[in-house]
């Protein structure tokens, strides 16, 4: 299964924010949309960083409460890693283990165009799984 057949279900809804956003505002973000990360854009539209649950949890952690009035910039991830369309749940899955993250902005010819989350992969494998053991009884079932 394919980043684009996964984005096709899913959606291709992106939450952004700009590098001069707050913490503070995108921990709201993330908890009011009840979501693991944020895309941070320049000026242009171009992925600039992304922003995690785990990055404003250590920034908490090594900087208290002043923690929330940083810009975004101060705290982003900044060598963003991508997938494209074309990449494979097996792909995706391999991307995420190595590099130990857990959501993938999705990118076609230089545009942002959707994030995928270990969520979002899990649960297509776990439908792909439950539909080839349909399929398998209902082979058996009709072999039968």
């Amino acid at each position: 299964m394919s980043v684009s057949h996964i984005l096709k279900h899913k959606g291709g809804d992106i939450i952004t924010a700009s590098q001069s956003d707050s913490v503070k505002s995108i921990a709201e973000t993330l908890a009011k949309k009840r979501i693991g990360a944020v895309i941070i854009t320049d000026a242009n539209g171009k992925i600039a960083g992304i922003v995690s649950e785990r990055d404003v949890v250590r920034c908490l952690a090594e900087k208290g409460g002043e923690a929330l009035l940083l810009n975004v910039a101060a705290i982003m991830t900044k060598n963003v890693k991508t997938c494209s369309v074309t990449d494979s749940e097996t792909e995706l899955m391999a991307m995420m283990t190595e590099n130990r993250i857990r959501h993938l902005p999705v990118v076609a010819q230089g545009n942002l165009v959707g994030m995928i989350s270990i969520g979002d992969v899990v649960k297509f494998r776990i439908e792909a799984i439950e539909r080839d053991a349909a399929d398998m009884k209902a082979y058996i079932a009709g072999a039968a």
